[in-house]
């Protein structure tokens, strides 16, 4: 499991890629990626081409990200989702709060 963070050229967006399982066990390894880099950032991006896997604190650490982000204001798209994660996320109602591409 890895977490990478890139910003958009202008500086106005945080790419953050998920690399493997995305679990409890990478929930400091997530809330560093965008409380500790340096913004404010306008939008966020989550990568999850390279995400096998995803479970229920995953999913709750989306919704911290979306807290800080701004909640209801919040711009953050969830991209490159294989199947079973995007399966996950529509179980959830994620594409209530989230743009998933």
């Amino acid at each position: 499991m890895s977490i990478t963070t890139n910003r958009s050229g202008d500086g106005s967006e945080l790419v953050i890629s998920i690399k493997g399982r995305f679990d409890f066990s990478s929930h400091q390894e997530f809330r560093d990626a965008y409380e500790n880099t340096e913004g404010p950032f306008s939008s966020y991006q989550i990568d999850m081409a390279e995400t096998t896997y995803l479970d229920s604190s995953a999913l709750g650490m989306l919704l911290l990200l979306r807290d800080y982000a701004g909640g209801d204001n919040a711009k953050i798209k969830i991209m490159n989702c294989n199947n079973d994660v995007r399966k996950i996320l529509t179980i959830s109602n994620f594409e209530q709060l989230f743009n998933i591409q």
